[in-house]
């Protein structure tokens, strides 16, 4: 009898399924999901260099119209009557200085005085390259403007000339005035000196 219910029960266990604990139930396999078809990714543009900012270019400075022959005239009339120097004496012509608080053309400047003194019968005037020249050998460029006084009477002495003329342009520099003096080279000594007003 006990044999009988150990089947029925076995049997029941079968039939019902169940299995023992220790085994493992197989998993039902899950229907493969179909793949989507990717999407195309949007084309993806290049990145644009950046621009470089642009810096405006700077002006040059904007020159005063000086008529710097107008300037220097009158004075050196009054410097040629003032007597005191011995006709055929070399005269150097230094550089005029620019102690304006602007910019202002001083080459032009300085050939307004040579050319204004050209022609005259008290002065030689040393030429501009003989005067280049005896800047060079200063240590000096040639467009060198010299700044003291002791600089223009040695190159004066480099060249033989007797005199100096020493000019410079000051004041605000809309309405500069300009200053002349005509130095001895050996000693420096102050011989004329005049001052106007820079003509427009």
């Amino acid at each position: 009898m006990k044999k009988y219910f150990l089947i029925v029960a076995m049997a029941a266990l079968i039939l019902g399924g169940c299995t023992l604990p220790n085994q493992q139930q197989p998993q039902p396999q899950q229907p493969e999901q179909p793949q989507q078809p990717q999407q195309p990714l949007p084309p993806v543009n290049p990145p644009v260099p950046e621009q470089p900012q642009v810096q405006p270019v700077p002006q040059p400075p904007k020159f005063a119209n000086i008529d710097w022959t107008a300037t220097v005239e009158p004075m050196l009339a009054k410097m040629l009557k003032s007597g005191g120097v011995q006709p055929g004496s070399v005269l150097l012509v230094d550089g005029v200085k620019n102690s304006t608080n602007g910019s202002l053309q001083m080459a032009k400047a300085t050939d307004a005085l040579r050319n204004a003194l050209a022609n005259n019968t008290t002065f030689q005037v040393v030429p501009a390259g003989q005067l280049a020249s005896a800047k060079q050998s200063l240590g000096l460029s040639p467009d060198d403007s010299l700044a003291s006084v002791s600089k223009a009477i040695g190159l004066a002495n480099i060249v033989k000339a007797q005199y100096v003329l020493y000019s410079t342009v000051s004041g605000d520099v809309k309405a500069p005035t300009m200053s002349m003096r005509l130095l001895t080279a050996p000693s420096g000594e102050i011989v004329w000196s005049g001052r106007g007003a820079v003509q427009n």
